[in-house]
């Protein structure tokens, strides 16, 4: 499909579960950008297995996993009225960026964490979390009120679990999985789809302190150990 050059913005959209659904979209959780941003960059970490066994010469380095793809943006806050689209304020930009932080940065005291964070613009979609931010502010008016401000944020990656088991497509028994519960799930059926045989679910209760397995809470997160079969 054809561009058809049109001004979008960058968009920040808040959510209160990992499956980045509708529904759990936050209230007044979502940010549009007042200046798009001249770039952003992403960031890839590979982390190696260096050890080396006693008295045994230099080994090349093995790869171990990859690390969560993080996003640097730096986004633009301006009441100074020299944009076009910007007013001039009494409270000069601290009511933008505390509705900023609202998004970004505000706990979630139900999920007691911070909120999951979508990115769209263009081409780009990145979902995860927010890392590191710190703000720089640029301009003042006379009475000391900041009017310019630059917040630098960065985000680290976060995929829904059925599409990073799809993406890695490593099922291996050898490995240790996380999973979410979701709606549905036993720990005999989450067993059988991590191990090929839903006999293991008592070694997977025992792992994760379960003393009910029959009950298990939506959302919950369950560590899948890596076990040896038995026949």
């Amino acid at each position: 499909m054809l561009s058809t050059g049109e001004l979008t913005k960058l968009k920040i959209i808040a959510y209160s579960g990992p499956e980045f659904n509708e529904s759990d979209k936050v209230s007044d959780g979502e940010f549009e950008t007042l200046i798009n941003p001249e770039k952003y960059v992403f960031n890839y970490v590979t982390e190696q297995n260096e050890d080396q066994a006693t008295g045994t010469s230099a080994n090349s380095t093995r790869f171990n996993k990859k690390l969560p793809e993080v996003i640097d943006l730096d986004i633009v806050f301006d009441r100074t009225g020299a944009i076009k689209t910007s007013k001039v304020s009494d409270e000069g930009i601290i009511d933008d960026i505390e509705d900023f932080k609202k998004v970004v940065l505000e706990y979630d005291g139900e999920n007691h964490q911070p909120n999951y964070l979508k990115v769209s613009w263009g081409t780009l979609l990145f979902k995860g979390k927010l890392t590191e931010m710190s703000i720089e502010f640029k301009l003042f008016r006379p009475d000391g009120v900041p009017i310019r401000a630059i917040a630098k944020i960065k985000l680290t990656g976060f995929v829904e679990d059925d599409l990073r088991v799809a993406k890695e497509n490593n099922q291996s028994p050898d490995l240790t999985h996380l999973r979410t519960v979701k709606d549905g799930d036993t720990l005999p059926l989450m067993s059988y789809r991590i191990y090929g045989d839903s006999k293991y679910y008592l070694e997977v209760a025992k792992a994760n302190g379960i003393t009910n397995f029959r009950h298990l809470t939506i959302g919950q997160q369950l560590v899948f150990p890596p076990l040896e079969k038995t026949s």
